[in-house]
């Protein structure tokens, strides 16, 4: 028999795990946000994605989260005019990468809201288990 406390501390568990690599792939990119190629001309740092999917666990009987796929961005990069930039090719321009603040901004939001939620989750998953358990210890 599946003890749906156990599953859905394990579903939430599984939540909080996806949310925090989504927070570090954010932050990654917010950190990286006006980084530039290190030679003239060369590609700065391109803006990374996570992907995840919903993942059948026998053991509990229920879908959980799992990390699908780390990517890579393939929008354009920012070309901003700056000669005296060392990254800055024949033309003056340099490439910056293609992290768009207020779109990492908002993201780093929700994965951050989606991890607190899995957070409570697991909270009531505690406090309705120690509920059962006061409820037992009283009928016996």
């Amino acid at each position: 028999m599946i003890d749906p406390l156990k599953a859905a501390g394990q579903i939430a568990g599984s939540g909080l795990q996806a949310q925090a690599t989504r927070m570090r792939v954010v932050s990654e990119n917010l950190a990286n946000s006006r980084s530039t190629g290190t030679t003239p001309g060369a590609d700065p740092y391109s803006r990374k994605t996570v992907q995840f999917e919903a993942e059948l666990d026998r053991t509990i009987g229920s879908s959980s989260v799992k990390l699908k796929a780390t990517g890579v961005d393939k929008s354009p990069f920012i070309q901003e005019y700056d000669p005296g930039n060392p990254a800055a090719d024949s033309k003056g321009m340099v490439k910056l990468p293609n992290v768009n603040m207020m779109v990492e901004l908002a993201d780093m939001r929700e994965a951050s809201r989606t991890y607190e939620a899995n957070l409570q989750m697991i909270k009531q998953t505690r406090s309705m288990g120690a509920m059962l358990l006061d409820l037992l210890r009283s009928q016996s």
